[in-house]
């Protein structure tokens, strides 16, 4: 039997996870005060090299923040106005806006139903004369369909960026997410299934040349202290969110097991409910960031579940094409009708490694009770 009948489920738990770790980030943070080394150093370095291995890529280079480190992956590309990247309009916000940052222009593309990421058949007939690259996005965790965008890559000469910020630990036809683009960006926002304990990111490339520029766009555009060869940024990573994310890199793929054993269990409880629940490809695994179901009647489900207190979310409750931000692209709703449904019909459901069964268990309770 359930025992936590009217115990709140909160929809993250992150206080847990940092309990459950607590003596060895203790001992990370300790050891970072007392060697001062504040923004990167040796910190930095020592997780750069773990995570450059974690991702199967010969380099990684940390960032303050995860919409950095995609900016910094388009100026490594040189786009600037009149190009046009192509990619998804159901994601946060830092997705394009790395591409406007450069003053390239985002070109969005309607998504496959089931795995909410870009739809390559789509992808191929955007592509115009300006096209430079595609930033697909592994939405939730869960892999974009990767090889038919690398072939229209091949055929089309273009570069291929890999968005994998909520796809640490992620894997299609067996490698790593974010191995397989020119170039990918992660980030390490506390939230995320590899979260600092503040704001980072990182880039990781097979590429030596990217890799190199990337160190100095981050640290001033330098390479030599005070000397600047062109225009860069203030993006370097916190040494102390270097030694958190190393300590956290060691749980990492336990953490992931765990997610999977929550989406399973889901999978499980939820199948007999009018749901659209979450699907993996065959070739694909998620790292379950985010566990979201999908129904017409959505807005009522979600006050369903707070009445009950379970937490709950929304990613995301309106497409990229649609903000005002972006209302000088020009697009209209009903341009992405596939990308509109799911963005009024998606809710996030309770997916964290520290989740108990019963938790589970009270989660897809409520959830089957609102459909009776």
């Amino acid at each position: 039997m359930n025992r936590l009948v009217n115990q709140p489920v909160p929809y993250f738990d992150l206080p847990a996870q940092i309990r459950s770790i607590r003596p060895e980030l203790d001992a990370a943070i300790a050891r970072s005060l007392d060697n001062c080394t504040f923004c990167l150093g040796p910190d930095v370095a020592q997780f750069e090299a773990e995570f450059a291995r974690f991702c199967g890529v010969r380099h990684c280079v940390g960032f303050n923040n995860g919409t950095s480190a995609l900016h910094v992956a388009m100026r490594l590309l040189n786009l600037g106005p009149g190009d046009e990247v192509i990619t998804t309009p159901l994601t946060f916000v830092a997705t394009s806006w790395a591409i406007s940052y450069v003053g390239a222009r985002p070109v969005f593309v309607d998504i496959d139903d089931a795995s909410f990421n870009l739809e390559p058949e789509l992808v191929e007939r955007a592509i115009t004369l300006r096209t430079r690259a595609l930033l697909p996005v592994h939405l939730y965790g869960n892999p974009a369909d990767l090889e038919p965008l690398l072939e229209i890559c091949r055929r089309h000469n273009l570069a291929l960026v890999e968005d994998a910020a909520q796809a640490h630990g992620a894997k299609y036809r067996g490698r790593p997410a974010g191995s397989f683009g020119q170039m990918s960006s992660f980030s390490f926002y506390p939230g995320k299934n590899l979260g600092a304990c503040g704001e980072s990111g990182a880039l990781v490339t097979n590429n030596d040349a990217y890799a190199a520029r990337a160190r100095a766009l981050r640290d001033h555009g330098s390479t030599q202290r005070y000397y600047h060869d062109e225009i860069g940024y203030n993006y370097r990573m916190e040494g102390i969110q270097g030694a958190v994310l190393s300590v956290k890199l060691r749980h990492l793929e336990n953490w992931t097991r765990e997610r999977q054993r929550v989406a399973r269990r889901y999978g499980e409880l939820l199948a007999g409910t009018p749901l659209q629940l979450p699907r993996q490809a065959d070739d694909a695994e998620s790292a379950w960031h985010l566990y979201v179901v999908r129904h017409a009647r959505r807005d009522e489900l979600k006050r369903h579940l707070e009445a009950n207190q379970i937490g709950c979310g929304m990613h995301y409750p309106l497409p990229l094409h649609l903000q005002k931000a972006f209302a000088h692209l020009g697009y209209k709703p009903g341009d992405f009708p596939v990308a509109e449904k799911a963005a009024r019909e998606c809710l996030s459901l309770p997916i964290y490694p520290e989740l108990t069964e019963d938790q589970i268990q009270r989660v897809a309770a409520v959830s089957t009770g609102f459909f009776k």
